[in-house]
């Protein structure tokens, strides 16, 4: 009883941070299309793109467009992604979708800048924004973002660029349909942002780096990475296919701010190492952030 009691309690806590982070986001995506996309007719791709594309054409609401463009694609994301996945993906798309028509149609947002550069700047920083949240909550809005998702799943693409490459057709024929070449290129500022920051929202900001060393002075830089950077790492045997000789590879995670430090001292004892340094969006242990809090 008691064990049956913490699942449900755990799961009913997951499920309200899922559903904060859906609804905190599909507000930030509808007030960016309300304030800065749809004014412009700005076209950020997908099922949203052809939306407003329609919008133009019969003034119909974008947000119900979304709804009745969705249903085939909500079919797909049920054989691709699950059950589960198509509940989140229905309640995402749904809440988004009422939301932009809440804000475009009812209360009637006015336009949030006069300058369209601005527009496709801002739109796409509050569509990114939006969008990342609601996959943090584990849901998605439809249309092209359940593609994104299925090829991060099967071919290991980020979320954000297999979003543009799905939407990068329909920004482009938005410049047919609205005859002018200046669509297009706005489309793009708007996708290329928001597809940016989905990942800088998915992944983190990169503060710190992983470093890779293969030098002849391993013991000098293992020595200043543990005392004079206060860091650890691992060193690991290995053997150089040039020189065909055993030697270490030294393995640390330091912040950026020690880079430059660590960089200059490998430079100092031994110019001729070689070292990779690698973007790394989450650290989990001591000295970084705590394993428990993930």
């Amino acid at each position: 009883m008691k064990t049956n009691f913490f699942f449900k309690k755990y799961d009913l806590k997951r499920f309200l941070k899922s559903f904060s982070l859906i609804l905190l986001g599909s507000v930030i995506m509808a007030i960016g299309y309300s304030l800065f996309l749809i004014p412009y007719h700005l076209v950020p791709g997908g099922v949203s793109g052809l939306s407003i594309i329609i919008n133009y054409l019969f003034r119909l609401p974008v947000g119900l467009i979304i709804i009745a463009l969705n249903l085939p694609i909500l079919l797909m994301s049920y054989k691709f992604l699950g059950k589960k996945y198509l509940l989140t993906t229905l309640l995402g798309m749904i809440t988004s979708s009422l939301l932009i028509d809440f804000f475009n149609e009812i209360i009637r947002l006015p336009k949030g800048t006069e300058n369209p550069l601005l527009a496709s700047i801002y739109g796409g920083l509050l569509l990114g924004l939006g969008l990342g949240l609601v996959f943090r909550g584990e849901a998605s809005t439809g249309g092209s973002d359940v593609i994104g998702l299925i090829l991060n799943k099967y071919l290991g693409l980020t979320v954000g660029i297999g979003i543009m490459i799905t939407d990068f057709i329909i920004i482009s024929a938005s410049g047919l349909v609205f005859r002018n070449l200046e669509a297009p290129l706005y489309g793009y500022i708007v996708l290329f942002i928001s597809s940016k920051v989905i990942d800088l929202v998915l992944e983190g900001w990169s503060f710190s780096k992983m470093v890779i060393i293969t030098s002849s002075q391993t013991d000098q830089i293992a020595n200043f990475i543990l005392n004079q950077l206060n860091r650890s790492g691992s060193a690991l045997k290995s053997r150089s296919l040039f020189l065909n000789r055993e030697g270490e590879i030294i393995i640390t995670v330091i912040n950026r701010k020690q880079l430059f430090e660590l960089k200059n001292f490998i430079k100092k004892v031994d110019p001729q190492a070689f070292v990779i340094i690698n973007d790394t969006y989450e650290v989990l242990g001591k000295g970084f952030k705590p394993i428990y809090s993930s």
